[in-house]
């Protein structure tokens, strides 16, 4: 019999809310934000817990990465291939983490942004660290185990790392409405800080800064704002500021030319930002900021970083330098927050709270682990003192098993010392076996003794074996009933691992000055800009324009006479202004091809056109006169386009509008509309309202309905211009000057 069906009445939006919540909340914690207790995200725990249970140790063979993500997406994160794959190859990059967790064998891609080999062809196993410092204790009871997503499997809802990871190699996520930045530190220092912790729980961010100095990159460079390192990482929060390390020494080389050579790069340059890099350095030679670069080359092999930048003799390199800095990616930001997992929800920590959960953590898991070896202890004193009972009464014991009918009777005998089911031979034998008090396990584990264990070395072997027992169960109980003595232990620990993997800071942290780029005075000269048909731009001297005058007027369809240090502003149809310096754009002889307009500027061509272009010189002396498909109209007063970003708002469109016309005007210019349907309205420049870029204008001309605005004609007091309309010659200086917004003649 089918069940009534319930209905739930509730508000539509409080349903999505909660839904959207419960998504961003499953987001947060289990996929993109690291755990503040093993500093790794669900994907990374995941994969090496998979790589421990497949037996692929740092000792072993090395296993196809295939069978690594094939395993673990089965068995525990049904979330496809790619991003465990990913996962497992930064953790295998000596350039992205500080102590890289996985041993990569094969393409696990480069610095310079190559990306990694197919999962078919690269092997990797565990590192010998991560063995022994985040996956040691598993067996020993240290970590709650949950069921995998179909509850077939289980796995451990944290991997017991010993180190605190989450500093050690940082961390990078983007959850649902925040994001996690954690730069990676020294491994040495942040042990040191962990033991200084432990020793004085009251320590404040500033003796902890003692200890670990600050950020430490893979890519080393230089932290430049060391005064500012305190706020960041009391509050979890701020950006850093890194340099690429240029190595002070110029090398000399043939013909006195000399060259500088950067070595060391920020950490926020990794990838395809060195490509980048280069370009700047490129663009910048090329549009003559600078004169003293020669020639660049990335010289960058797997031993390390080495761009090298030829200059010319007698250059000035500290203004070079200081123009790197300054122009390029070789000074960056790192943006730095916090964000972690802490008790199933995310929390933005300084760095004394982060250490101070990792030590909790430790002290949860030793406690845990102690427990599990005391009891096996008490366990083995337990059945040793019961081998050892019977070694001294094993002739009655030969005696009750000899005159027992089963395994059962000797039990009982041995435990309760019930002879009724026992045959004995002496009578005193039957006395002793009554007074027998095994527990179950002793007589369990005598009953399974084999004869050798009666030989004089094995007991005596079991003798010392029960010595060092009863010497752990001392230790154990002391390490759980006393703080001091497991913060010994951890210490100890902690150490020995600082003695084996601790490395060399590599980068340095300093307070360094804001750097001065004086940039060389361009020599001003007069210059002609062309722009042919397909957006190919140069600009040539004016000399070599006159010379070629009548190609260069039939072959580019924008010509503008103007300065080097002038700016070249495209108006687009969508209420969009681009400006491109002239010295950006490239200058030489006339049949140089140059360069796109979009490559240039920040116009493209595939989302929209140009419908007026000229220098921003003429355009500050002028007005300039806007006219969209909708017939609005306004004119706008140049000096208002003199602004600092490269692309700006023109004017401001109604919607489903768009420019049709831009043009510079003087009051005695009349303007023709012509629309779709042929209709043509001749008004005074004078009659057009003066409004600010960023308002809409006014009607121009009134429309019949689905009719707009299809060309417009501005002209002088002596133009005398002639179009075609349906085969027929319309003259438009003949037409009649009317009022603005009205509906014009047809023609």
């Amino acid at each position: 019999m089918l069940t009534e069906e319930k209905m739930i009445h509730t508000e539509y939006s409080e349903v999505m809310q909660k839904s959207y919540i419960d998504y961003a909340m499953s987001v947060i914690v289990s996929r993109a934000l690291p755990d503040v207790r093993d500093g790794l995200k669900p994907v990374q725990r995941r994969t090496l817990y998979d790589m421990y249970e497949l037996g692929i140790r740092y000792d072993r063979p090395y296993r196809k990465c295939a069978r690594i993500v094939g395993d673990t997406m089965g068995k525990y994160h049904p979330h496809g291939d790619s991003s465990i794959y990913d996962a497992l190859v930064v953790l295998a990059q000596d350039f992205k983490k500080g102590l890289p967790l996985v041993d990569g064998h094969g393409n696990f891609g480069s610095i310079e942004g190559d990306g990694a080999a197919a999962m078919r062809y690269t092997e990797a196993r565990l590192k010998k660290v991560t063995q022994e410092a985040y996956l040691s204790d598993l067996d020993k009871n240290v970590v709650d185990f949950v069921p995998n997503f179909d509850e077939t499997e289980r796995e451990p809802e944290v991997l017991p790392v010993k180190v605190p990871n989450i500093l050690i190699n940082g961390a990078e996520g983007i959850a649902v409405g925040m994001a996690t930045s954690i730069p990676p530190h020294n491994f040495g220092e942040v042990i040191d800080g962990v033991i200084a912790y432990m020793k004085n729980p009251n320590i404040n961010t500033e003796q902890m800064m003692q200890y670990i100095k600050g950020p430490d990159f893979p890519t080393g460079g230089i932290v430049i704002n060391k005064d500012e390192l305190l706020e960041i990482y009391s509050t979890g929060q701020g950006k850093i500021k890194i340099r690429g390390k240029v190595d002070l020494e110029v090398e000399n080389i043939k013909g006195g030319k000399e060259r500088l050579v950067i070595t060391e790069i920020p950490y926020t340059m990794i990838g395809l930002n060195i490509g980048k890099f280069l370009n700047d350095i490129s663009t910048l030679a090329e549009s003559k900021l600078t004169n003293d670069i020669v020639d660049i080359s990335n010289q960058s092999s797997k031993d390390g970083i080495r761009i090298v930048i030829e200059v010319k003799k007698g250059a000035d390199i500290e203004n070079l330098k200081n123009m790197l800095y300054k122009k390029t990616k070789l000074e960056d930001t790192f943006g730095v927050n916090m964000l972690a997992v802490t008790e199933k929800r995310p929390e933005i920590l300084g760095l004394v709270p982060m250490i101070r959960h990792h030590a909790d953590f430790q002290y949860g898991l030793a406690k845990r682990k102690y427990k599990t070896l005391l009891a096996k202890e008490l366990d083995k004193k337990e059945i040793q003192e019961g081998l050892m009972k019977a070694c001294d009464v094993i002739d009655l014991i030969i005696e009750i098993l000899r005159g027992s009918k089963n395994i059962k009777d000797a039990k009982a005998c041995l435990t309760t010392g019930d002879v009724s089911n026992i045959s004995f031979k002496h009578k005193d034998s039957e006395k002793q076996a009554k007074q027998l008090t095994f527990t179950d396990r002793q007589a369990q584990e005598i009953l399974d003794m084999r004869l050798y264990k009666l030989i004089g070395l094995e007991i005596e072997a079991l003798m010392k074996e029960h010595g060092k027992t009863l010497e752990n169960i001392k230790e154990y109980e002391d390490i759980l009933c006393n703080h001091s003595s497991m913060t010994k232990v951890l210490i100890e620990e902690l150490k020995r691992y600082k003695k084996e993997y601790a490395v060399e800071r590599k980068t340095s942290i300093e307070n360094a000055k804001e750097v001065v780029f004086i940039e060389e005075k361009i020599e001003e000269m007069d210059v002609v800009f062309l722009m042919d048909r397909f957006g190919y731009s140069k600009t040539v001297d004016v000399s070599a324009y006159e010379r070629n005058k009548e190609a260069a007027d039939a072959e580019n369809k924008c010509i503008i006479r103007c300065k080097n240090t002038d700016k070249i502003c495209l108006f687009t149809n969508t209420g969009q202004l681009h400006w491109v310096k002239v010295q950006d754009i490239p200058y030489g002889k006339f049949r140089d091809k140059g360069n796109p307009i979009d490559n240039l500027s920040n116009f493209s061509s595939r989302d929209e056109a140009i419908v007026y272009i000229m220098n921003l010189e003429e355009i500050l002396k002028s007005k300039l006169l806007f006219v969209t498909k909708n017939a609005n109209i306004k004119l706008v007063d140049g000096k208002e386009f003199d602004v600092a970003k490269r692309t700006t708002a023109a004017t401001k469109l109604a919607d489903e509008d768009e420019i049709l016309f831009a043009n510079m005007v003087i009051p005695s210019d009349t303007f023709v509309f012509r629309s779709d349907k042929d209709m043509f309205l001749r008004i005074s420049i004078e009659e057009i309202p003066e409004k600010k870029k960023s308002a809409v204008g006014v009607r121009g001309m009134k429309l019949k309905d689905k009719d707009f605005i299809k060309d417009g004609y501005l002209l002088d007091e002596n133009a005398v211009i002639s179009i075609e309309v349906k085969g027929k010659e319309v003259s438009l200086n003949r037409l009649h000057t009317s009022n603005r917004d009205t509906m014009g003649v047809k023609r």
